[in-house]
């Protein structure tokens, strides 16, 4: 009886050791879930193109570093996968995109991502490797235009600005080529993705492209013209902060819509890129 006793103690102890040990790891663990999920909240995953876009959030590092957040960039090059990601909670933000851009992804792809704030514009110009002058432009003449729908409607605005086309009455920022009512030297107007047409460039006469991709080009230097400062597309495709639509009130929205909105951020833009992009707030 005494030996039986004494191995139903031993294992009794035996299993409290377990039991205890048990708890031990469970609590290790959720202290571990705690601090990734602590570190999680303070990290600010935007994607955005490389330049101007990934160069301002740089410059803002170091303000949402003082707020307690650390930004993380990841760099894209092409108009559609910031949004993809962002949609799927990749990101916490995008910033590459102007609003009709966005309203156009947003009805195609039954999404709703929306704007946090406007931060600058970014002129379209006529861009050539061999005029100086769109008065230069020949009978017949290639050019190059955007094949997004957004910013394809913004370059025939411009042309039809330039006097080189006329659209139809109330085209506005749904015109496509077949609005185009006037086209008295006979223009061809080819549609790339909007990143290759800089590395085009020599396929055309003229080629309208974004200021960021001009600049990542090198070919600041090729502008014939570029849209007005002063004009309504200023706003209308004015660069946004965009994040899911339930996010616009949060802390990490906040912040960064505070850090890309400050004086010192502005300052940096006008420094940096002088008339190439433009602060609209």
């Amino acid at each position: 009886m005494d030996n039986t006793k004494k191995i139903i103690a031993l294992a009794a102890a035996a299993a409290l050791t377990l039991s205890l040990a048990a708890c031990s790891g469970n609590n290790s663990s959720s202290t571990a879930d705690n601090s990734s999920s602590d570190a999680s909240s303070t990290v600010i995953r935007v994607g955005a193109s490389p330049s101007p876009h990934a160069e301002i959030l740089e410059f803002a590092k170091d303000q949402l570093a003082a707020k307690g957040y650390e930004l993380e960039i990841v760099e894209f090059t092409d108009y559609v996968m910031p949004n993809v990601a962002l949609y799927e909670g990749d990101l916490d933000a995008n910033f590459f995109q102007h609003t009709p851009y966005l309203d156009n992804y947003n009805e195609q792809n039954s999404t709703d991502l929306v704007s946090a704030c406007k931060v600058h514009f970014e002129p379209m110009g006529l861009y050539s490797e061999t005029l100086t002058s769109v008065s230069d432009v020949a009978e017949g003449s290639k050019v190059g235009v955007p094949n997004d729908p957004t910013n394809e409607a913004r370059a025939l605005n411009l042309l039809e600005a330039q006097g080189l086309i006329k659209l139809r009455e109330g085209a506005g920022l749904n015109a496509t080529p077949l609005d185009i009512e006037e086209n008295p030297l006979n223009l061809e107007f080819v549609e790339l993705e909007a990143a290759q047409l800089p590395r085009n460039l020599s396929e055309f006469a003229i080629a309208a492209i974004n200021g960021n991709y001009a600049i990542e080009a090198g070919i600041l230097d090729k502008v014939i013209v570029n849209e007005a400062a002063d004009s309504e597309s200023a706003q209308e495709y004015a660069n946004i902060l965009a994040v899911q639509s339930g996010e616009l009130e949060t802390d990490k929205t906040k912040a960064l819509v505070e850090a890309l909105t400050s004086d010192e951020t502005r300052e940096f833009i006008n420094t940096q890129y002088e008339d190439q992009f433009i602060p609209v707030f």
